[in-house]
């Protein structure tokens, strides 16, 4: 399994070691980085992952494999979520160099996950029989799917920069519709594959099935998987930027509950949506005929309000929740959405790690789950799916709200509606990747997304994945548009990961098989 050398007479040259190798892959981690929002040069991508597969390909052993991987790991991540240092000590007012450490932690801890995809395939390559091409277009980009998708779910999950995600804008991104995020990143790891047979002797069946697939992928842009339905809506999209220290400070709660008030009264439209907790308190803890207020106003204009805010149940437990209050002439209860897919630390507390989060000092530190299937929201002709912040990273999740009212014969949600609060991450880099985020949830459903955030980034993102408003960050504001709701499913919806995994799954067969294959060739010579 060599690569050819441009003069086959001339002496190879010595090994690398591990070291030199993992550098060479940390630093091509932390590259990758620039193929994300807001960045967006997505063929640096292709080209980091290659040079990640090349180090694999030369690595000594398995355990250099997995070091190269997890220095890999380690570059992406550290890079990518650097700005939790500033949660942490700006917001969470721990201390500088215990953040820096934090943070690193975590990238060393993420990493683990590209040392495992990596060690499996070096695995395969001793325990199998292959040739380069099964090793590239097979093993390589199936063992990275499989971890990157595990990433996602073992231990709640922390799918942020998963490789996907840089090809809403690429040709790679017509695909999303069918096998979702992961599957893009299957096939950026397959491009990458690709990419390194370009030095071999099967470089024209290579570059053939890279145009192939590119190709592909631009046409199915232009497939409608959803379609129009009801009378489009208007919306207004408030930002509050209401600054971090002072948003749950108890002398500044009265004025921004008046500035909210003041904002989604300033004028009616079909939906009126805030961010994520713009109100900090619990219902009970409202100004008199606060909610009151807001029903009569929406009663007479016809308005739907959805509040971003905790709010108790039966037993006292409080959620992270957007209230809903419809025009329908009655006092409530009001329509609920309750957060299902909590931040760790940020909103609930693995055993025995309490005192990490005191340290912190975030409030409502540790809340309950909401069903992980909900209703939604009805406005006018449509029907309003909300999700809260950190929910828009979890696609299977939206998807399945969707494919579950299908299932049981329901209307399916329309529209798509975030509501976030990021004023945590500052004018960072988080904030346009959080809203690439978003698009790939409109590429993978078909549907409209509408974001109200804190401090950016508050925007109407069509069911094509483009963003059709946007508002300046850090800028108190509101977004107002018409939206269509769309109708429909599209393949992800019907089946979410589970295609991508099949093809992973496929792909290592393939390999198995050829792999056999091959050695009853050899058992027969001899």
């Amino acid at each position: 399994m060599r690569f050819r050398r441009a003069d086959p007479n001339a002496p190879a040259k010595p090994p690398r070691s591990t070291w030199a190798r993992m550098l060479t892959a940390a630093i091509a981690g932390a590259v990758a980085v620039l193929a994300f929002a807001p960045f967006g040069y997505w063929p640096l991508q292709i080209l980091s992952l290659g040079v990640l597969f090349y180090q694999v390909l030369r690595a000594a052993n398995v355990k250099a494999g997995a070091l190269i991987g997890w220095a890999y790991g380690f570059g992406w991540c550290a890079a990518g979520t650097h700005w939790l240092y500033i949660s942490m000590h700006r917001y969470g007012d721990m201390a500088a160099p215990i953040a820096a450490i934090a943070v690193a932690l975590l990238a060393l801890l993420m990493a683990i996950y590209v040392a495992l995809a990596m060690g499996a395939a070096a695995w395969l390559r001793q325990r199998w029989v292959l040739s380069l091409p099964a090793m590239t277009l097979l093993v390589l980009p199936a063992t990275w799917t499989l971890f990157e998708w595990t990433r996602g779910w073992l231990f709640t999950g922390f799918p942020w920069l998963a490789t996907g995600y840089a090809h809403n804008a690429s040709p790679l991104g017509g695909f999303a519709p069918i096998v979702g995020a992961y599957g893009l990143g299957w096939l950026a790891a397959l491009s990458a594959g690709a990419l390194l047979l370009l030095t071999h002797r099967t470089r024209w069946f290579a570059l053939g099935g890279i145009i192939a697939l590119y190709a592909a992928g631009v046409g199915l842009q232009y497939v409608n998987w959803t379609h129009p339905v009801g009378r489009a809506i208007t919306v207004r999209l408030l930002q509050g930027n209401v600054p971090q220290q002072q948003k749950f400070d108890p002398g500044f709660v009265l004025g921004a509950l008046q500035m909210y008030q003041s904002a989604i009264t300033n004028a009616p439209a079909d939906l009126i949506a805030t961010p994520e907790t713009a109100v900090t308190v619990l219902p009970h803890q409202l100004p008199p005929g606060y909610l009151d207020s807001l029903a009569t106003y929406s009663q007479q204009t016809g308005s739907t309000i959805l509040l971003g805010m905790p709010v108790l149940d039966e037993q006292q437990r409080f959620y992270n929740a957007a209230v809903g209050i419809t025009p329908n002439g009655t006092p409530g209860p009001y329509y609920q959405y309750r957060k299902h897919h909590l931040v760790p630390f940020g909103e609930f507390v693995p055993p025995g790690l309490h005192w990490f989060v005191a340290m912190m000092a975030i409030p409502l530190g540790d809340m309950g789950r909401g069903a992980a299937v909900q209703a939604p929201l009805a406005v006018r002709d449509q029907l309003v799916l909300p999700n809260i912040c950190y929910e828009d990273l979890f696609g299977e999740e939206i998807a399945g709200q969707l494919a579950s009212a299908h299932r049981h014969g329901k209307q399916s949600a329309s529209v798509l509606l975030n509501i976030s609060n990021l004023a945590w991450f500052g004018d960072s880099i988080a904030i346009p990747q959080h809203l690439q985020i978003s698009q790939m949830r409109s590429l993978e459903t078909g549907r409209p997304m509408l974001r109200s955030t804190n401090t950016g980034a508050t925007a109407v993102i069509d069911g094509k994945g483009v963003v059709q408003s946007l508002l300046p960050p850090e800028q108190q504001a509101t977004l107002a548009a018409k939206v269509q709701g769309m109708g429909g499913m599209t393949p992800y919806i019907l089946y979410g990961n589970k295609l991508v995994l099949a093809l992973a799954a496929l792909a290592l067969l393939t390999a198995f098989l050829l792999s056999s294959a091959a050695r009853r060739g050899r058992a027969r010579q001899e």
